[in-house]
């Protein structure tokens, strides 16, 4: 309860502005202002607006660009909630906030980008010679090669799991608390491998057996989220070790930590998988001729 506590109260908090590096003061929560994770997300938004003036000025809007702008803008807001609001700064003192920003970063952020298809918008954000170059690149017989492998459902699925078991190793994830690189290095794979197996389930395979590879992803984060909630003793120590300043027990944040991700995290791929199989259903009885309807685009 005490936990649960402490989340509310940190939904209605905010402090000073503060930096990613040397910060050390437990005074109240901050904002974080990395140029490595500010730059990539203005650089995101800005081609993805230029893109998009583009594409309406040439064509007018229509539903799809309407649809994928609202997915985009959703899924690079909660990128924004996990990686630069105080969400942030509480990951890096305590493991419960970590789960929560790895969640929002894997399984919130990641689907809505991946709904919005948002290539083709920002590749009308360059210059046509530079546009016309990167299409003929995408469109390369080696590069597609590349692309069936990775988008296949069981390899992005297999890679999504690899991540997420990897980087959750005790002696690797305690590391990413003392190392900002190493740190920045984690939420990406995190988020290029989420990505991956997110178009593989949403646009690449037949619904059916995006459903199984769903369902797969459910069990076997839920499997971690208990092995780390049911663990006899601390293994995530540097992680945990700050708790005690925030009026948690080591041992409580990484219990809550874990649940977080056996409970919540398992709840969002059991509803996609169910979404998936009522898809499935739903385009068998018709033939599978009708335009899928969780398509933005």
């Amino acid at each position: 309860m005490r936990a649960l506590t402490l989340i509310a109260l940190f939904m209605a908090s905010a402090g000073p502005l503060g930096a990613h590096d040397g910060e050390t003061h437990f005074s109240g929560l901050v904002w974080t202002f990395d140029a490595w994770i500010i730059g990539p997300l203005l650089l995101s938004g800005g081609l993805y607006v230029i893109g998009f003036v583009r594409l309406l000025r040439r064509s007018g809007a229509s539903r799809r660009m309407i649809r994928s702008a609202a997915a985009f803008w959703s899924g690079w807001l909660v990128l924004v909630a996990a990686l630069v609001s105080p969400v942030h700064f509480m990951g890096e003192r305590l493991f419960t906030f970590h789960m929560i920003e790895h969640e929002l970063v894997m399984a919130a952020a990641a689907p809505l980008i991946v709904l919005a298809r948002p290539v083709g918008i920002i590749l009308w954000s360059l210059p046509r010679m530079f546009r016309r170059l990167v299409g003929v690149v995408m469109a390369s017989r080696q590069m597609r090669a590349i692309w069936n492998i990775l988008a296949g459902g069981a390899m992005a699925t297999s890679l999504h799991a690899l991540a997420i078991w990897g980087w959750h190793a005790p002696v690797l994830f305690d590391a990413t608390v003392a190392n900002v690189a190493l740190h920045r290095f984690q939420h990406l794979v995190f988020f290029l491998t989420a990505l991956l197996f997110w178009w593989a389930i949403l646009w690449r395979a037949d619904k059916g057996l995006a459903a199984w590879h769903l369902f797969v992803t459910m069990m076997h984060t839920s499997i971690l989220g208990a092995l780390i909630t049911l663990a006899p003793q601390i293994v995530y120590v540097s992680q945990t070790q700050d708790a005690p300043r925030w009026g948690l027990t080591p041992f409580q944040d990484q219990q809550l930590a874990g649940l977080l991700m056996w409970v919540p995290g398992g709840v969002i791929y059991a509803g996609a998988a169910l979404a998936m199989l009522a898809v499935w259903i739903s385009r068998s009885s018709r033939g599978g001729r009708h335009e899928d309807p969780i398509s933005v685009s």
